[in-house]
Formats: structure tokens, sequence, C-alpha cells
């Protein structure tokens, strides 16, 4: 079953991506510093970026099954609303999700799969929903999860508990969706402000050379531009933080 914070990425995409991390250190370095020898030796830190690039694509697939389960919840709660057991509600909910994404590929799909073959087993509901919370550490399936738990525990009404569980969740979940909307464009917008100085500098070195040659040549325009380096750095992983907004 899949741990959901581990990626297994394919070997010709990771040469793929260090190759291009490395391509673009090169190109930057170069611009910068005017040294083949120095872009050269800063080039092969691009196999670092296959670290970051791996993060980004586990959090896209925690953030997708996140979506996912939200479409499983809301299936849920109207099975259950019609009066059918938690069994059945998970069949239906399958055939619901098979409508809504085609073919074996997505996750909650699988998931679903595994939950309903455990109940077979006679697991309880709790316990299979446990194994996909502790697997994705997704927060709102681990509330869910608790939710179930602490109902079975005290005695109280499982069906009514899920229900308002999945009410709550699914709203949390649409409201994070609606911020992601809204801060795209932004997002467009500090992607843009990160590569603007590099194309300034880029722009100076082809329409005025004599001006822009002391930084490249003097001790002081080196470190200078070491400077600059490192501030636009720091501006790329701050803003990255600012518009990481987490519910």
């Amino acid at each position: 079953m899949q741990d959901y914070d581990i990626y297994l990425m394919p070997l010709k995409w990771k040469i793929f991506y260090i190759l291009l991390a490395s391509t673009v250190i090169f190109a930057v370095s170069y611009l910068f510093y005017r040294s083949v020898v120095f872009a050269g030796i800063l080039s092969p830190l691009g196999i670092l970026y296959l670290k970051h690039k791996k993060k980004q694509l586990i959090d896209k697939r925690k953030n997708e099954l996140n979506i996912q389960f939200k479409d499983l919840l809301t299936s849920l709660a109207s099975s259950l609303s019609s009066g059918k057991a938690i069994e059945n509600a998970f069949n239906v909910a399958l055939g619901d999700l098979l409508v809504l994404y085609p073919g074996e590929e997505s996750d909650i799909i699988k998931e679903t799969r595994i939950i309903i073959h455990k109940l077979s087993l006679n697991i309880t509901v709790e316990e299979a929903i446990w194994d996909l919370a502790k697997r994705s550490k997704l927060e709102d399936i681990v509330n869910f999860s608790d939710v179930i738990s602490i109902c079975k525990r005290a005695g109280g009404n499982l069906i009514e508990a899920i229900k308002n569980a999945s009410g709550i969740i699914s709203d949390k979940i649409e409201m994070k969706q609606e911020i992601e909307t809204l801060l795209s464009s932004r997002n467009f917008e500090q992607k843009i402000l990160n590569i603007m100085p590099v194309a300034m500098i880029l722009l100076l070195s082809l329409t005025a050379q004599d001006y822009i040659s002391p930084i490249f040549t003097t001790v002081q325009g080196k470190m200078a531009m070491t400077l600059c380096l490192l501030l636009l750095w720091g501006a790329y992983v701050l803003s990255g933080k600012i518009m990481n907004i987490r519910l």
C-alpha cells in the first residue's frame, strides 16, 4: 500500500530534472560571473533540486488525494442519509468515484477498493480509515478517522457522526480550493518577480556592455553580484513561504 510521503521517481525523470537544474545554474552563474569554469563548478549543485522536486510532487499528489477524498465524503454522506449501511455506502461511493475519475489510476479509487476489501474481511471501518490516514498524513483524513474512532468508543451514532464530519471537512477543502484559486494570479506574479532581476542583468549585458562590465571584472563587483544572488535566493524562499497558505 502506498506511503504518500514517499515518491519513487523514474530514473529518466531524475536525469531530466538534474540536467535541467544544472543547466539553469550554469546559465545564471555564467551570467553573473562571466566564468565558464566557475559556472561549471556550481552546475553539479543541480542534483540538490531533485529533493525539492520530489517534495513538490509529493505535495501535489497529497493535495489531489485530499480533493478526491472530499468527493468520497460527499458520496458517503449522501448514501448514509438515504439509510444505507456503511459497507454499502463505500460500494456506492466507489461507483460514483469511477464516474468522476475514470480508470484505475486515481489514488482515491485504489484506496476505496482497499477499504471495501478490508470491510469484507471484517476489519472495522475505523481501522480501515485509520490506515489511510496513517499513510497519507493528511489532516482532514486524520480528523475523519478520529471522529469515527471516538464515536465507536463512546457509543455514539456512527452514521450521524460521519455525515456531520463529512460536511465540515468538505466545506474546509472547498474553502482551501477557493483560496488557491484566488492565489493563482499571485503565484504567477511571484514567478515573474523572481525572474525579472536575472532578465535585467541579461538585458544590460546585451545592450550596455561597457556600463556593466566593471561588475564582472572587479572584486567589488563580484562581491556585489554574490550578494545579489543571495538576496534573490532569499526572496525566492520567502515568497514561497508567504504563498504557502495552509488551513
